[in-house]
């Protein structure tokens, strides 16, 4: 749901059982073989981009490289991945994230509820990865194809969230004020690790978060605090 946690975060399903496999988060059926294997190559081909990108910047790393690196074809790559920018973009866990939000209390107040998971989110993510959280939104700065894709793929992640903000509130998910307030929230979510990037990582992730819930659920504030911002 946000660039700002790492590909394979959050982890907000229970950790694997005793034969190794991944539990489905709660009230969900526990992952096949054939789907445990999709996230293991998916992962792969994830890492190595990063490695790669590491070593020698995004516009140097081919799908050829990468597919080499991850010990697979590069029809495979594109066939997890149809562009490169979705590889250091796509998220494994969005459905995690949204089942997390509709297993909060049924009265919790929806913003309560949803800053819990955010939290969640980014706290995990941060902690599993942190130097990937980083390398992601430093390059939806630094690469505008990978900004613009971010920006594409915005869409469907909220239209996922209106989903869920329709089931949490009774609300219809396709109804123009649902859709506005989602949007405005990956939006904001998106501005939030532009600024993070572009300010070198320097602020409180969490903090970001919190200023940016605060406007969406208050407003903007009548009267700038640091004053008027001089005309250039």
């Amino acid at each position: 749901m946000t660039s700002m946690t790492a590909a394979r975060s959050p982890k907000l399903s229970p950790p694997p059982d005793r034969d190794g496999a991944t539990c489905a988060p709660a009230g969900l059926p526990r992952l096949s073989l054939r789907e445990r294997k999709k996230i293991k190559t998916r992962e792969a081909i994830r890492s190595a981009t990063y490695r790669l990108v590491t070593e020698q910047g995004y516009d140097a790393t081919t799908v050829e490289q990468i597919a080499e690196r991850a010990e697979v074809s590069p029809s495979t790559v594109f066939r997890y991945f149809p562009t490169k920018e979705d590889i250091v973009l796509t998220d494994e866990w969005d459905p995690a994230i949204l089942e997390e939000l509709r297993a909060r209390p049924a009265d919790e107040p929806w913003p309560q509820s949803l800053r819990y998971v955010m939290h969640r989110a980014v706290t995990l993510g941060l902690r599993d990865e942190p130097e990937v959280a980083r390398l992601r939104t430093k390059l939806m700065v630094e690469v505008p194809a990978v900004r613009s894709r971010t920006m594409e793929s915005m869409s469907v992640t909220g239209r996922l969230l209106c989903r869920a903000i329709g089931e949490r509130t009774g609300r219809d998910p396709d109804s123009l004020d649902v859709r506005v307030w989602a949007m405005s929230l990956i939006g904001g979510l998106m501005e939030v690790s532009l600024y993070w990037a572009e300010n070198d990582h320097r602020d409180d992730l969490l903090d970001l978060i919190d200023r940016a819930l605060d406007v969406l659920e208050r407003g903007l504030p009548t009267e700038n605090p640091g004053g008027p911002h001089p005309a250039p």
